[in-house]
């Protein structure tokens, strides 16, 4: 299977890097835009009822738009990782480190792909809390409705945003490595 990745990586390393980050920018920037642009437009809906479904309409737009970039960051994540060798350049067949640069830059993926693992599960449970506003209100809880999205548009969207932004960082730091 590495064998397999290396020589896809070797033919497409341009179109898997466009990919990757693509893939990530549709996705920290899509929340961006619905954190930054979209929901002021919201709040100036008069009927709470109305911006509520607006709000949970968008994000299930936005949900749906991202997926299979995520899933296409992950993937390509996957592929670059072990393709471009930085395991076999920090350490040795038992695990003893064989230069601490390499070792560094070794770290960096992993901490790179477990940004985007937290990012893959907070947009899961995100996804789940707008599905739960909406059984709300379609139950008539407004009040339990704008919590759910409240916790998104408050705290789980500027989550990922921050996290993104810092795992592009980091992808542009491994890129000039």
């Amino acid at each position: 299977m590495k064998d397999s990745m290396m020589i896809f990586y070797g033919n497409y390393s341009t179109e898997i890097v466009f990919l990757h980050i693509l893939s990530a920018v549709v996705w920290v920037g899509g929340m961006i835009a619905m954190r930054y642009a979209a929901y002021n437009s919201f709040v100036e809906i008069e009927n709470p009822l109305h911006r509520l479904e607006r709000i949970s309409y968008a994000l299930k737009r936005l949900f749906i738009i991202v997926t299979p970039f995520v899933i296409t960051l992950i993937i390509t994540a996957v592929i670059m990782a072990v393709s471009l060798g930085f395991r076999a350049a920090a350490v040795d067949e038992n695990g003893n480190v064989i230069s601490e640069y390499a070792m560094h830059i070794y770290n960096i993926v992993h901490i790179k792909e477990v940004i985007w693992m937290i990012m893959t599960a907070n947009l899961a449970l995100m996804a789940y809390k707008r599905s739960s506003a909406d059984k709300l209100l379609v139950k008539g809880d407004s009040a339990g409705a704008a919590s759910a999205l409240g916790l998104i548009g408050k705290y789980m969207v500027p989550l990922n945003i921050i996290l993104g932004i810092i795992a592009i960082y980091l992808g542009v730091t491994l890129r000039n490595a």
